[in-house]
């Protein structure tokens, strides 16, 4: 069993600590959000179909509701700005920027009516995340080094951020099947629906040249269908059920580190000290939110995936 849940935790950390660098090349000759779409759409219904074959019951029009709403908030407006982002800015820096979702969880539960006042541990590792932030796209050189970032790539990056806490927020009351893998599919079609929409009014169908899709970008959309929505996300709802919720949510440190450690190895993309220490800085104030919360019984929960994921 151990050897069975170290296999499927590596593969959640391989598989979606890959999917900003298969979007980048993905988007590198196709429209960002006719590729999300077909990302999604093709997993979704493969997911679908085998789940009711398999015996799960039909959804009602509730959970089909519930899930129309997840699948717009994370997959739509959460994975969608990921998508259009990496246009502008490098993989690396969006998986950075996008891992901030816990951060903005915690300020809009605690400003919601009826939320949840944050632990002093838990503001403190808000605090600290945002200084992260600040120390990634600010002013500041580091060690002789200026990273400079896209400002509307960021303000998309961290719309997504904000629309994927949103998501996961609502994900917790809401109504959905009792079978995880019927429900991700369900989320799955409604959000890649979604993005086929909005690409179509984006006019998106005329900037598709099939003739000019290079290998790479078709490699990163295969990548993102078996990887990043199938394998990864069979494996991590899997692990919910058979493994340590806290072993389970150290893929939220983890990925944005392999991230930009593949970004660099693979696209050359910059790796320097200021970003590295940046890296550190957000993602230690992401697993001091996580452990906080995990010291609290009542109110224990996994940190959610980021929107370059699922």
């Amino acid at each position: 069993m151990k050897l069975r849940i170290w296999s499927a935790l590596i593969a959640v950390y391989i598989c979606w600590g890959s999917t900003y660098l298969a979007i980048r090349f993905a988007v590198e000759t196709m429209p960002p959000f006719l590729m999300a779409a077909t990302r999604f759409l093709i997993p979704g219904a493969i997911l679908f179909i085998w789940r009711r074959a398999s015996g799960d019951r039909r959804p009602t029009r509730l959970e089909w509701r519930s899930a129309a709403i997840v699948g717009a908030l994370l997959l739509l407006m959460g994975n969608g700005s990921v998508v259009w982002a990496e246009q502008r800015v490098v993989s690396s820096i969006a998986a950075l920027l996008v891992s901030t979702a816990p951060l903005w969880m915690v300020l809009i539960d605690a400003l919601r009516p009826g939320g949840r006042r944050p632990s002093w541990q838990t503001a403190a590792g808000v605090l600290i995340g945002f200084f992260g932030i600040l120390l990634l796209v600010g002013p500041l050189e580091l060690a002789g080094t200026r990273q400079s970032i896209d400002p509307l790539g960021l303000a998309v990056l961290l719309i997504a951020a904000f629309f994927w806490a949103v998501g996961s927020l609502y994900n917790r009351g809401a109504r959905l099947p009792a079978s995880p893998l019927l429900g991700t599919g369900m989320e799955m079609l409604a959000g890649g629906a979604g993005l086929l929409i909005l690409g179509t009014l984006t006019g998106e169908w005329s900037q598709l040249q099939l003739s000019a899709v290079t290998a790479r970008s078709l490699w990163g959309l295969a990548y993102l269908i078996v990887f990043g929505s199938l394998i990864g996300y069979a494996s991590y709802t899997w692990l919910l059920r058979a493994a340590p919720t806290p072993l389970v949510s150290t893929y939220a440190y983890v990925n944005p580190l392999i991230a930009v450690f593949i970004g660099s190895l693979l696209a050359q993309e910059p790796l320097n000290a200021r970003i590295l220490l940046s890296a550190l800085v957000i993602i230690g104030a992401v697993a001091l939110i996580n452990t906080s919360r995990m010291a609290a019984p009542q109110v224990a929960e996994v940190v959610p995936a980021s929107a370059g994921d699922d």
